[in-house]
């Protein structure tokens, strides 16, 4: 390993070659250069934010990565002589690497041409710089095989307030016929580091987004999914990456990334002989090998990714920014409290039923009713998960009068109507099925196989694209007052097959990317339409969020695990990556723990209900009625402020956490028992403005309980609050606390 000298070190870690040069002389907001030749430095390619900077650059006609890592002034000079790089003598590494010339690892891109000649070689050609707006530079890096007509264009879309990166490619080519494409990363990146930490997010229906770190030894770790729909059902396509020592949430330096992707993906982590890591991210080119036609172009899938020197914390904060303002749907306005009928009557219900339900939802002052499963199909009726899905019409028997009545009964009430729908899904016991088993993803001369007994239907098919999208926009057109919507999918790809592929020639390897495609040609013909109705994302729990997905959605189902002991873990893993005002936390009747527990932890990201509400207590009734003018007098604290994980429930018996909104005047501090030990601790805070006054105090507090924090009620500088912090005192039977701070 190379010596580093201590100035150089402070700098950045991720050093991978070598870059002289002055940022300021760099900037330009909408220019192309070309090379001046094919050996030495012909370019710098500086893409910038407010304090991350990515460095590439030309050699020998080639494009390297020469630094990734702080943007500390803008005008810091950055130098490092090649030859102290370890590694083939004189050579960085690349910034997309190909197959079968010189790179001895893992290809970004890999194809065989038509005369049979696996191997790829790209030289750079030159490069754009657009101006988007004051906040976001794309920049355009073309590349050309010097033999060949084949063309990478790698775009890097940099957006300066949120520090944050979007990186993508789109590859093209002109030979005589179809070139099959092996490998096809959106990015490729390099790191230098004594030791490389990856903290990963795994799990299961029920158990998403658990936290496990591990420090990378030499060769390959992937990290992937070849589910086909469920994509994130064991691993979320996100990551945290570590560099030398792993890196808390205040302290080291550290990357976060995550694929803006809805289908099978692959982040593969290579630890190369000299120490060096290779990152490449992108769709799972796992059994997908795809045909690329003459003159036609292939985009792969947006990798995001934001840079901290300063610890996980402001990665995140880092992403969620950018989330609220590019990567969810309208995450700038309101969301509305909802109540859901799952719980209350599962598939058993009719207009009674849901009526009086609505009266539930006027007393406790929700926003909206969620009608759930089980409200369609006659000939085959949804009485259970074994039939109807697919037959979009509405239950005769349970809804004689339709949902034009349910929606009127509800406005009655001052209360908005949503309504469930799986449109992507089939029940082999259903009229669709019977109507068109050539739009069913399933293999020929074989058994269907059946999970949570259904089948997939083929969105590669534009027909069965119509039929999806007629879903929602049926029940739009007939029923216009509809206000929610819940999409779900409970299904990932197994024995698929499509017959549609079939008859147009294409490979079946291409499904799970044409699968995805269809999917996002419904959504953004559902957000042509219809552009702010509130959706929300859910695929049997958390099994797709991401990026790809969320800029059609106004919020995810993190879990179908409602118990607020595991949610507390299951949201503490998504708030990495995905903000609290996408982020559904439901009061349901999971769980053997005081409704204030329950009620706290859905006070943490966008709360809703889903519970039996006639089997509370008068004053358990009363706390539910507070505790939702509580959360609608603090909510835009949650779903607008900057998080700071405080105590992580990884590490002890304790989860803390806090909102601090964006002027610094008003805070949320939660805190969650995670044992069943008594804990009594301050929590410094972070975030705060040193020098403004803070008045304490413990709110969403059960009628006549008094806190027992004794900074309630008084006052106290940020700099004493995060230098002391706040007591807190948790027991079994008490086992949360939230607490409000105003500027005085």
């Amino acid at each position: 390993m190379m010596n580093l000298s201590k100035k150089y070190r402070t700098l950045s870690r991720f050093l991978v070659a070598s870059c002289l040069f002055s940022i300021g002389a760099l900037s330009a907001s909408a220019r192309v250069t070309h090379p001046t030749g094919v050996t030495g430095r012909a370019d710098t390619i500086v893409i910038s934010t407010s304090h991350t900077m990515l460095v590439l650059g030309t050699e020998h006609g080639h494009l390297r990565q020469w630094y990734l890592g702080s943007n500390r002034s803008g005008k810091i000079v950055y130098s490092k002589a090649l030859d102290d790089v370890p590694g083939i003598p004189g050579q960085s590494l690349p910034a997309y690497s190909t197959f079968g010339t010189d790179n001895l690892f893992t290809a970004a891109i890999r194809t065989t041409h038509t005369d049979g000649n696996p191997s790829l070689d790209l030289v750079y050609q030159g490069r754009q710089e657009i101006k988007k707006s004051d906040d976001i530079t794309e920049t355009l890096i073309s590349l050309k095989d010097p033999q060949y007509p084949f063309f990478v264009i790698l775009h890097y879309e940099a957006y300066r307030n949120e520090d944050v990166i979007r990186q993508w490619a789109t590859i093209r080519h002109l030979e005589t016929a179809p070139l099959t494409l092996y490998n096809f990363a959106s990015a490729n990146l390099n790191f230098h580091a004594k030791n490389y930490w990856l903290t990963q997010f795994h799990g299961d229906w029920a158990a998403e987004m658990q936290m496990q770190e591990t420090r990378l030894s030499a060769g390959i770790k992937i990290l992937d999914s070849k589910l086909g729909s469920r994509a994130d059902m064991f691993q979320n396509p996100s990551f945290l990456l570590s560099l030398d020592t792993a890196s808390t949430e205040t302290t080291g330096e550290v990357l976060a990334g995550t694929l803006a992707w809805s289908g099978n993906f692959q982040l593969l982590f290579e630890v190369d002989n000299a120490g060096e890591l290779r990152l490449h991210a992108g769709m799972n080119p796992y059994g997908s090998e795809y045909s690329l036609a003459p003159d036609s172009t292939f985009t792969t899938p947006a990798f995001l990714f934001t840079y901290s020197a300063s610890g996980k914390g402001q990665a995140s904060r880092n992403l969620e920014r950018w989330a609220r303002k590019y990567g969810v749907l309208d995450a700038d306005k309101p969301r509305m409290v909802l109540l859901n009928n799952w719980e209350a009557t599962y598939f058993d219900f009719d207009e009674n039923k849901l009526v009086h339900l609505f009266d539930e939802a006027k007393e406790i002052g929700v926003d909206l009713f969620l009608l759930d499963d089980g409200w369609f199909a006659n000939k085959y009726p949804r009485n259970s998960d074994n039939a109807g899905l697919g037959d979009w019409q509405e239950n005769g028997k349970k809804l004689p009068q339709g949902i034009g009545y349910l929606t009127a009964e509800a406005a009655k009430r001052n209360v908005k109507f949503g309504i469930w729908v799986e449109p992507e899904m089939v029940n082999p016991k259903s009229e669709l099925y019977e109507r068109h088993p050539e739009w069913i993803l399933r293999l020929p001369n074989r058994p269907e196989s059946y999970y949570r007994n259904q089948l997939v239907l083929d969105l590669s098919n534009p027909a069965v694209q119509d039929f999806v999208f007629g879903v929602i926009d049926g029940l739009m057109k007939r029923y216009p007052s509809i206000a929610y919507f819940k999409w779900d999918c409970n299904r990932m790809f197994t024995d698929a097959y499509s017959s549609h592929l079939q008859l147009i020639g294409s490979p079946q390897s291409e499904l799970p990317i044409e699968y995805v495609r269809g999917l996002y040609k419904v959504f953004a013909r559902l957000r042509a339409g219809y552009p702010h109705l509130p959706v929300m994302l859910c695929s049997g729990g958390g099994g797709r969020v991401d990026y790809g997905a969320l800029p059609y959605f106004t919020e995810f189902w993190p879990s179908d695990n409602t118990n607020p002991l595991n949610r507390v873990f299951i949201q503490w893993g998504y708030s990495y990556f995905f903000p609290a005002i996408a982020t559904c936390a439901h009061v349901t009747g999971s769980g053997d723990y005081p409704l204030k527990f329950k009620m706290d932890v859905a006070m943490m990201g966008k709360m809703g209900f889903d519970m039996q509400f006639n089997k509370l207590k008068p004053e358990e009734l009363r706390f539910v009625k507070d505790g939702i003018r509580t959360y609608k007098s603090i909510e835009d604290i949650v779903w607008q402020g900057d998080l700071y994980r405080l105590l992580s429930p990884y590490e002890g018996n304790l989860a803390s956490l806090s909102y601090v909104s964006e002027d610094k005047k008003r805070v949320l501090l939660f805190n969650y028992l995670v044992t069943d030990a008594s804990v009594q601790t301050a929590v410094p805070l972070q975030g705060l403005d040193p020098v403004k006054r803070y008045r304490v105090e413990e709110i969403n507090l059960p009628a006549a309980t008094k806190s027992s924090s004794p900074e309630t009620g008084h006052v106290f500088t940020g700099a004493e609050l995060m230098r002391t912090g706040i007591h807190i005192s948790l027991k079994k039977d008490l086992r949360s606390a939230v607490f409000l701070l105003r500027e005085e």
